[in-house]
């Protein structure tokens, strides 16, 4: 089946910021597809919110490697899902994929992907889940610590089944 990116919201930031929201996510899309290209102020992982819910509703497994190393875990009960672990060197790429957005009957997933060389050649694949049926609103980004730094970019798009 054929899909269609449309463009809904941009951002970079012209100064450094403890978090990035987009709100007012028209409903109007089948998914959501979030590019963002990260620097943080310091090396940390960055946590993605759906509604301004920071409540434990949150789950994660993901993959990780370095080399030939590489590691899984999984968590429950989390105030949201990890998206990439990012440093104060180089931006490193997230792409988020967040399924059935607007269904209010269903519980939300996303996929995730994220890579950064200048993280010493870290890579991630990662699926997270917000238990909650609301329609999703509001997409946030938030560090563990610091802040993003300037020059950090993201991307909303929906995407339409054709």
């Amino acid at each position: 089946m054929d899909k269609t990116y449309e463009p809904i919201a941009a951002q970079t930031l012209g100064s450094a910021a403890a978090s990035v929201t987009f709100s007012s996510i028209p409903q109007t899309y089948t998914d959501l597809k979030f590019i963002c290209y990260i620097q943080l102020s310091a090396l940390t992982f960055v946590n993605l919110r759906f509604n301004s819910d920071s409540g434990s509703n949150y789950s994660v497994n993901r993959i990780y490697g370095y080399g030939s190393t590489a590691t899984a875990d999984r968590f429950n009960s989390q105030t949201g899902i990890d998206v990439g672990y990012f440093n104060s060197t180089n931006f490193g790429y997230s792409e988020i994929n967040i399924m059935n957005y607007a269904n209010s009957s269903t519980f939300k997933t996303i996929s995730n992907r994220w890579g950064s060389e200048g993280n010493s050649g870290y890579v991630l694949a990662g699926v997270g889940l917000w238990r909650n049926t609301a329609s999703i609103t509001t997409i946030s980004l938030t560090p563990y610590s610091g802040n993003l730094n300037t020059g950090s970019s993201f991307t909303l798009y929906g995407i339409r089944a054709a």
